[in-house]
């Protein structure tokens, strides 16, 4: 049996059909799966949001980073508006994170807000788990509730709150998306 049949053996037994010239066939953690041909000028990339691990993307608007540090590397953080900036264009959101030098410890979480013109993008605020250093792995995600910011919008980032034995210190705030 050669290497094609059994492919498409696999295929067909995982219940994806290789319809199109130019699909692709992708193992995930359980089971195949098909990813469809890619339109013209889409590349494929990474991803971890999606089963197989691959996507299209356009390489014309590639996801951007804008990451903020909200302090310097050896201060104890307070509670505050931390950092204003203006956006240098409009930007679809789709994820935000935040990360520290020395973590904080205590009961309280770290919080933070988002602002775009003084009113939170965050339905529910990013927060960093005590003796964490990262949001990524935080017990409750961020939910992002304003994912349009607007070109030269005025955004701030606030402290909410600070952990209570150790505030923490080298707070960067990440803003994930694209340019719209």
């Amino acid at each position: 049996m050669t290497f094609l049949s059994t492919l498409k053996k696999q295929a067909t037994v995982a219940g994806d059909v290789l319809n199109s010239k130019g699909d692709l066939l992708t193992r995930s953690s359980s089971a195949l799966v098909r990813l469809a041909v890619g339109s013209n000028g889409k590349v494929l990339t990474a991803s971890s949001s999606e089963s197989s691990g691959l996507e299209w993307a356009d390489p014309s608007n590639p996801v951007q980073s804008f990451i903020i540090a909200c302090s310097d590397e050896t201060t104890l953080l307070t509670t505050g508006t931390k950092v204003t900036f203006r956006l240098p264009y409009a930007f679809t959101l789709t994820a935000v994170r935040a990360s520290l030098t020395t973590s904080a410890t205590g009961g309280n979480l770290l919080t933070v807000d988002i602002n775009e013109s003084g009113s939170t993008i965050l339905s529910t605020k990013i927060t960093i788990d005590a003796s964490e250093t990262t949001s990524v792995t935080a017990t409750t995600a961020p939910v992002i509730s304003d994912t349009s910011l607007a070109d030269n919008a005025q955004i701030t980032i606030d402290i909410d709150q600070v952990g209570n034995t150790n505030a923490g210190k080298g707070l960067k705030v990440a803003l994930i998306g694209s340019k719209t």
